[in-house]
């Protein structure tokens, strides 16, 4: 009997991804852009967050978005009402935003007119961490109505993270929300994770929050 061949295609998909990525690390260090990768499930609150992030930044920085949906222009044209340049990639019925469809996404922004480009990725917390976009952020968003027991369920997602913005904090009245409970369960996976709690609707938390951003903005266009 012939010996079996096996190939690990997630394996090949993703080395071929991470090829790519670095492409689009190093167009980020020649066009001196600092590249934003935002992660969560549906419903989380992305649209609203990276919109009060917007305001707070339009007067410092200059900002592109590129929007990730499976259907729709409704998020991109909520950016676009901001005066931002936004790029929408409807992606049909994937589960995610690989390298190369952010790659051609950022062939379509002015990138020499821009400090920091946003990415809204696909609301999932399983597919999206797994592929490298070649962002200098990658950070995830999770919502108090989610519940605190995430990172036990998606610990990958939360493995990949450098921030972690937990939202509608204004909530937390409502739900039996653990936020101890929850920076000891992230902590046992990313011992480096930051965790910002936040309100995009009453900007509480949202000042601690765009400080730590600008700071990490301007450390990393200085080492461009």
């Amino acid at each position: 009997m012939k010996e079996l061949k096996f190939i690990d295609l997630k394996q090949c998909i993703l080395d071929d991804n991470g090829h790519v990525a670095d492409e689009v690390r190093e167009l980020a260090r020649q066009k001196k852009f600092f590249l934003w990768n935002i992660m969560s499930s549906p419903g989380a609150g992305k649209t609203t967050f990276i919109l009060d992030v917007i305001r707070r930044l339009k007067g410092e920085f200059r900002i592109g978005v590129i929007e990730g949906d499976i259907e729709s222009t409704v998020d991109a044209q909520k950016m676009q009402a901001l005066d931002v340049p936004t790029v929408q990639l409807r992606i049909g019925g994937d589960c995610h935003l690989d390298a190369a469809m952010i790659k051609k996404a950022l062939e379509n922004l002015p990138l020499d007119e821009l400090n920091i480009v946003i990415i809204e990725n696909i609301g999932n917390l399983v597919c999206p961490a797994e592929f490298d976009l070649g962002a200098n952020l990658p950070s995830m968003l999770l919502s108090v109505p989610e519940g605190d027991d995430k990172a036990l369920k998606y610990p990958l997602m939360f493995s990949v993270c450098k921030a972690l913005i937990v939202t509608k904090i204004d909530c937390l009245p409502l739900f039996d929300f653990d936020m101890e409970a929850l920076k000891i369960n992230t902590r046992r996976l990313n011992d480096d994770l930051q965790i910002f709690p936040v309100s995009a609707k009453t900007g509480e938390g949202m000042d601690e929050f765009i400080a730590m951003l600008k700071q990490l903005i301007a450390n990393n266009l200085q080492l461009l």
